[in-house]
């Protein structure tokens, strides 16, 4: 029996132990695996100075620590000291801890654009300051930004009254948190929603906050997105870019970034960097403001915007939505055309050649005389679904037409087939199904006359059928064991691999790509494309050949349930090579999408174990009268099936109208599981994992806590004298006083303040309580010898003084050993208590952290999210850390304090996960019942 119990926590420990590695390789996943950084830098031709706008005076009085400037370089920055502005006005809000410098990017390169068309039309690009305020820990300020940014933009319109090319609007551009900012405007009640036609977000959490630190933050959300969806209408002239940055943001997934969209709200379009257009790079969360391809993107879409008869952004919904899908979801190589021409002339002395092969190559280079090719299609319709054509020529001129219902090879007129085209990093590429143009007689190649250009130009006719294959994706549970396999021995420039059942966040794989070739001359690199048609998150993968290439596949958003299209491998490869492509589970990148997801719920796992365990202390002291240690009460109390089953059942019944109704009659919030199932975030065993990763991590946090607290005592008694081990009183009037001192810093200053410093003053306490256990042990082991010694001693003298000092000794040894027994117990109770109350710290942590920034503004923070919980926690902690064990044993209500921590648990997980900011409401009720047990 006793080896079992000796080897319990040795089991727990490597049990729990395993637990955190995987936790850690999930976080690993996260922050470390992920494609090099392929963008390139932005830089400045000249240096750049920022012009501070002059504010109304009860603006600049009203928000005294935010400011406006105007962005300029060089001469441009000179002539703009006046303020006679006449170019189109574009607004940038920074992000969480973001520096309005933060446009310099932006502003440099539409000045480099504009000196191209000899400043025809430019840009003023203002920016504001928001002195770098953590809005993404801290929602208080998020409406005071929001106003701010109104009375910015009147400001900025006011500085072009008078112009004859005068804007109404204004362009905003918003990174991270000023994106949502952005969006927030709408929601003024007394502001103009055609103030802004275009709002273009970088890395904004649309969805959710990151971390629902405090209740400012989850209700501003709670009201933008309502607003977005139920007022619709009020977004009927707003067109809007959210662009994420992929998997090399850490910080915001891409998933969050995407736009909150109603039915009757079509002008919103979300990508991923990883899939614009001429980037093709995933950014990480601040390099998505500087990365050079993508601000390319941008700036060129600002241009392609303006109405050459107003001079500012086009005022037409449709052809604003035109431009971002030609700059950021499909870019046929060609420079944007509102109205392209619906037939071409096909001039020129260019000769003529019929090709009737369903398969052709060209090289071209130094070719003097210009050629058309034409691929007659009577023939081929009755063999063939869809032809393929693609040219390595990456200029922006038309290269290939359609000939209408003509029966000679030559035609004079045709349609412009370049449009149709896709540009990939290699290659532009067109794909034309024939049954979907019944008029078009030929396909016609155009090949100019070129000196120094060399590029190829293939086309190949073939079956749908035969250039598709399917792959089912291997089971979460084959850990990477087993694979799927396909070979493709076929010669054709395109393939298509179906991803079957590659629809849920969970899920990631490891893709390798083996293409083997039969000579060894050079040709163009193959350009791998992981398709996902629900949403505008490809990723692009440029390879030589032959080569050996590997591809990581997860989501960044589950397939929705409407959806039945299947993700797709587009293998652009060629003609002469063969692939082998073998997809396996990839079990670390699995952990990662697991972190990716629901790190910012694992804290409400985290703090419900050690609520369980320590409501199993409490439990145990009512039986047995002791206390046991928590790591030993984690591993009897911290089951899964105490805690999950409960809030399952809720989650399925929520799914029924007759369960919701009696539901939302109670006035209950609705449960966090569900919401995230409705978001396609969740799934079966997420919450089980969740528990156990919280399981692991509650351990090894207690196992540093107390080893910590060991060291802290040891220290203590190498360089001070040990303080007499006493009993304190719960309540004296010094304790009331700093009760009520504590209680005006929460009011007048920050209410994280005074947790942090009602922290400390129980850490000291309990690092004192350590210390004083410890040297009584140890005075207790030196008496025990002494007495030894001295009755050995006394035998030689008489048997009467030898009894009498034995029977004294055993009675002070007895009364030590009750003493330390109690202290002990105390002890272990304590620390508990303190593990719990760390967490509750470091959740308020963030608002301590932006009053202390902003304190030189204001005094006091306000809003404060945690002052009235920061009274009722210092009051509750100025009487525990007095309390002892004994007390608390003798109460009449230790059994429903015991009782508590389990519901409470329960509760936590049903609706902490999405608002953290509650879980330290349920921790400080239940150490309210443990002050009451002190007390009754």
């Amino acid at each position: 029996m006793g080896r079992a119990s000796r080897r319990l926590p040795a089991l727990a420990a490597l049990f729990y132990g395993a637990l955190a590695a995987l936790v850690l390789l999930g976080v690993r996943d996260v922050l470390l695996v992920y494609e090099e950084n392929r963008c390139s830098m932005t830089y400045m031709y000249e240096y750049p100075e920022y012009l501070k706008i002059k504010l109304p005076k009860k603006t600049a009085r009203r928000y005294p620590a935010y400011e406006l400037y105007l962005y300029g370089e060089g001469n441009y920055a000179k002539e703009n000291k006046n303020l006679l502005l006449t170019g189109i006005p574009v607004l940038f809000l920074p992000g969480n801890a973001g520096s309005y410098k933060q446009v310099r990017s932006l502003g440099s390169i539409a000045l480099r654009k504009a000196e191209d068309v000899d400043f025809k039309y430019h840009f003023n690009f203002f920016t504001v300051n928001f002195n770098e305020e953590l809005v993404a820990l801290y929602g208080g300020s998020l409406q005071r930004q929001t106003k701010f940014v109104h009375e910015c933009i009147k400001v900025i319109l006011k500085l072009y009254k008078d112009r004859e090319f005068a804007p109404s609007s204004v362009a905003v551009v918003g990174h991270s948190m000023g994106g949502l900012v952005a969006r927030a405007l709408l929601t003024l009640k007394n502001f103009k929603p055609e103030l802004i036609n275009l709002l273009i977000t970088q890395a904004t959490p649309h969805v959710a906050p990151v971390m629902p630190l405090d209740r400012y933050l989850t209700d501003f959300y709670t009201s933008v997105n309502n607003h977005w969806i139920l007022k619709a209408q009020d977004l009927r002239n707003l067109t809007t870019l959210s662009v994420a940055g992929g998997f090399r943001d850490y910080q915001v997934r891409s998933g969050l970034a995407f736009l909150p969209r109603s039915s009757q709200h079509d002008s919103a379009l979300s990508v991923v960097s990883s899939a614009v257009p001429r980037a093709w790079a995933s950014t990480d969360h601040l390099s998505i403001v500087w990365c050079k391809e993508l601000i390319l993107a941008t700036i060129r879409a600002f241009f392609d915007l303006i109405d050459e008869n107003t001079r500012q952004i086009t005022e037409d919904p449709k052809k604003r939505m035109s431009v971002l899908n030609h700059h950021f979801v499909r870019h046929p190589a060609k420079i944007f055309e509102e109205n392209p021409e619906a037939f071409t002339e096909l001039t020129g002395t260019f000769t003529w050649i019929t090709v009737k092969a369903s398969k052709w190559t060209y090289s071209v280079y130094n070719d003097s005389d210009g050629k058309y090719f034409t691929f007659p299609l009577a023939n081929h319709r009755k063999s063939y679904s869809h032809v393929h054509c693609e040219s390595t020529l990456l200029d922006t001129s038309s290269w290939i037409y359609g000939c209408m219902n003509s029966n000679s090879p030559m035609c004079l007129e045709a349609t412009d087939l370049s449009w149709k085209a896709e540009l990939l990093p290699t290659t532009k590429v067109v794909m034309l199904k024939l049954q979907d143009h019944p008029s078009l007689s030929h396909i016609v190649i155009q090949v100019p006359p070129t000196v120094g250009n060399k590029y190829t130009l293939e086309c190949e006719f073939f079956k749908e059928d035969s250039r598709t294959v399917q792959l089912p994706v291997t089971h979460l549970f084959s850990f990477g064991l087993s694979s799927s396999k396909i070979v493709l021995n076929s010669s054709g420039l395109l393939y298509n691999v179906q991803l079957q059942h590659f629809n849920r966040i969970y899920q990631a794989f490891k893709i390798y790509i083996e293409s083997r070739c039969q000579s060894l001359k050079e040709r163009k690199p193959s350009v791998y494309r992981l398709h996902i048609p629900w949403s505008h998150e490809d990723s692009i993968i440029v390879a030589k050949i032959p080569s050996l290439t590997e591809i990581s596949a997860k989501l960044h958003s589950a397939q929705p349930q409407n959806d039945s299209r299947v993700p797709e491998l587009n293998i652009y490869s060629s003609s002469d090579c063969h692939y082998e492509v073998i997809l396996k589970t990839s079990l670390l990148q699995v952990l990662g999408q697991i972190i990716r997801f629901h790190a910012g719920a694992l804290p409400a796992y985290i703090v419900s174990n050690i609520l369980l365990a320590y409501g199993g202390q409490l439990s145990t002291l009512l039986s047995t009268g002791q206390c046991s240690d928590f790591s030993l009460e984690l591993v009897r109390t911290a089951k899964p099936y105490k805690v999950e089953p409960l809030i399952s059942i809720v989650v399925f019944l929520q799914r029924f109208n007759w369960f919701r109704e009696i539901w939302e009659s109670l006035s209950l919030p609705e449960v966090d599981a569900a919401v995230l199932s409705s978001r396609d975030a969740w799934f079966p065993l997420v919450s089980l994992i969740l528990f156990l990763f919280g399981t692991g991590i509650a351990y090894w946090s207690g196992v540093f806590f107390s080893t910590s607290l060991r060291l802290f005592s040891s220290l203590w008694l190498t360089l001070m004298r040990p303080p007499v081990l006493q009993k304190d009183k719960l309540i004296t009037p010094r304790r009331l006083c700093e009760v009520l001192s504590l209680a005006l810093v929460s009011w007048t200053t920050c209410g994280a303040l005074a947790i942090v410093i009602v922290y400390l003053q129980y850490l000291f306490k309990v690092i004192k309580l350590h210390v004083n256990v410890k040297a009584e042990q140890n005075a207790l082991n030196g008496d025990s010898g002494c007495s030894k010694e001295t009755s050995q001693n006394s035998r030689i003298h008489t048997v009467k003084n030898q009894s009498s000092v034995g029977s004294i000794s055993e009675a002070t040894q007895s009364l030590s050993n009750s003493t330390i027994a109690e202290a002990v117990n105390s002890l272990k109770m304590h620390v508990t208590v303190l593990n719990l109350f760390t967490w509750i710290v470091l959740l308020n942590l963030p608002s301590l952290i932006y009053w202390l920034k902003n304190l030189r503004y204001n005094v006091k923070l306000d809003p404060d999210p945690c002052r009235s919980t920061a009274v009722i926690i210092t009051c509750i902690l100025e009487i525990l850390m007095n309390s002892s064990i004994s007390e608390v044993k003798s109460s009449k209500l230790l059994k429903i304090a015991a009782k508590v921590p389990l519901p409470l648990s329960v509760v936590m997980l049903a609706f902490g996960q999405m608002h953290l900011y509650k879980v330290p409401d349920f921790v400080t009720f239940s150490l309210l019942l443990h002050v009451l047990c002190c007390i009754v």
